[in-house]
């Protein structure tokens, strides 16, 4: 692709032609991306940026292709692909779940689910988990504090939030005797008080790892319990895979998998990797609620959701992830990051918290360890002294303090490192700055400014508070490309 646009006139043109609710990453200094490959993207002038946030992009030309040469055309005819996909992807998951509907984008299976759900049994009522993010639908907005908290929208009645089950600032913490069975009963709580007011429950979803909500895992037991509840109240439970699913984990292909085999989830909706960019989704779930659904009498139909080029593309993920041995790398990876992690933990006060599983990691910085004071201004000014030193980060959760690492599932060794090392470079600069007679301790007004050594000070805006919060929210994709063909083995997920 050439370069139609210097990087000015593209975010003149962007910001004069597309939405301004569409957020970008690095708002102050955006990264005008021309090419990906593996684990790395570069810019127009060809400098290399390590990606540890873009989930979804992965390499699917080859098999994109040739279907395209053959056919694509929409579900209501007979394929091969479709099957196949079908049976493919059902083979990863619990035998109860094996019922697939194919859509294009997590949204829209999350959409999907709430449809299927509600039909079950005819109840309304939907519990989701505060700082919750499931889609840019209407119906997604209304179960996403995430962004309906943040907006002028009015929680609909038949919407309920339970907090989430964070064991290092929520409600309940490591130190308390049962934390699982403490946030699940908060579940039960918000059962009880609609019943009494004659509501009944459709459904609880949740992501299996809360990602927007701060890189959150819930405590052993704690779905268990939770799906308990949300049986007797004739519910069902959702498990939303959209940015957790396909090995990110590693030891399990689902997230949801590693709490048990006692836990499984009665629909499970998938995307973002699921397609390596390309734009398929899919929901999962039994054969009870399918027939259910299906008795309405309302017939579901997709033009694009499981055309056989995308269920080409599927399976070629599908494909890469086992050759590859990627869901391995992940477990070999991702251990070996969190031992960097923990070590920088013990080193930098400003590291309050680290958490994951497989690559999938999240940094909680804090002010004071003690009191838990979410540094929010110093988390906006790490990811972008990381980006100078070419890594590329963002920050999420309730107070925009956990830096997020999600990276392509091709990550090594050498990158976990390469990203680490930077870290510590920039959070020992920090650390001294705060700590000196000079310096200045952030606010959130004050977000880029600190009174640093001149080679290595921030110039970028003044943003303001909400301006600061928002940098990290915008998701996009980079293209990939191989050195020798334009096509990677590498899979991004």
């Amino acid at each position: 692709m050439c370069e139609l646009y210097s990087k000015q006139d593209t975010l003149a043109l962007r910001e004069r032609h597309i939405g301004p609710s569409c957020k970008i990453f690095f708002a102050a200094d955006p990264i005008k991306i021309m090419r990906a490959q593996g684990q790395y993207m570069f810019d127009e002038k060809g400098e290399r940026y390590l990606d540890c946030i873009n989930n979804v992009a992965h390499e699917v030309v080859k098999a994109a292709a040739k279907q395209m040469e053959l056919l694509n055309t929409n579900s209501r005819f007979l394929h091969d692909n479709i099957i196949e996909f079908a049976k493919r992807l059902t083979a990863t998951l619990p035998q109860e779940l094996s019922v697939c509907y194919f859509t294009n984008s997590g949204s829209e299976a999350n959409d999907l689910a709430l449809r299927l759900a509600r039909q079950f049994r005819g109840h309304q009522d939907v519990i989701t988990l505060d700082h919750a993010y499931h889609g840019h639908l209407s119906s997604l907005i209304e179960i996403s504090p995430y962004k309906f908290q943040k907006g002028k929208d009015v929680k609909r009645e038949t919407v309920h939030v339970a907090p989430a089950p964070d064991t290092y600032r929520g409600k309940y913490r490591e130190d308390h005797e049962d934390p699982s069975t403490a946030y699940a009963d908060e579940v039960k709580k918000i059962i009880e008080e609609a019943h009494s007011s004659g509501r009944k429950i459709a459904a609880f979803i949740a992501e299996s790892m809360q990602s927007c909500g701060g890189q959150i895992i819930p405590p052993a037991g704690y779905f268990q319990k939770v799906a308990e509840h949300i049986h007797k109240a004739g519910g069902v439970f959702i498990a939303d895979e959209v940015q957790v699913g396909f090995g990110r984990v590693g030891r399990y292909f689902w997230s949801f998998q590693m709490y048990g085999e006692d836990f499984v989830p009665d629909i499970v909706t998938m995307g973002k990797p699921m397609g390596n960019g390309h734009p398929i989704s899919c929901v999962v779930t039994t054969k009870e609620i399918a027939e259910a659904f299906s008795s309405s009498g309302m017939e579901y139909f997709n033009t694009y959701g499981g055309n056989p080029v995308s269920c080409a593309v599927g399976l070629a993920v599908l494909d890469v992830i086992e050759k590859e041995n990627l869901q391995g790398n992940a477990v070999r990876v991702g251990t070996y990051l969190m031992e960097l992690l923990s070590e920088q933990k013990a080193k930098h006060p400003l590291i309050g918290d680290i958490r994951g599983v497989g690559l999938f990691i999240g940094i909680d910085l804090v002010k004071d360890r003690e009191k838990r004071t979410p540094a929010t201004a110093e988390a906006q000014h790490i990811i972008y002294e990381m980006k100078g030193k070419g890594v590329l980060l963002s920050a999420d959760g309730p107070h925009r303090n956990v830096l997020k690492i999600k990276p392509p599932m091709c990550f090594t060794e050498d990158d976990a490192k390469f990203l680490v090392d930077h870290l510590d470079g920039i959070l020992t600069v920090l650390e001294e700055a705060m700590d000196s007679k000079s310096g200045t301790v952030f606010s959130e007004n004050t977000a880029y400014r600190t009174k640093m050594p001149k080679e290595i000070q921030v110039e970028l805006p003044n943003l303001s508070a909400t301006e600061a919060r928002e940098i990290p929210r915008g998701k996009r994709n980079g293209v990939c490309s191989d050195q020798q063909a334009l096509l990677s083995k590498r899979l991004k997920t």
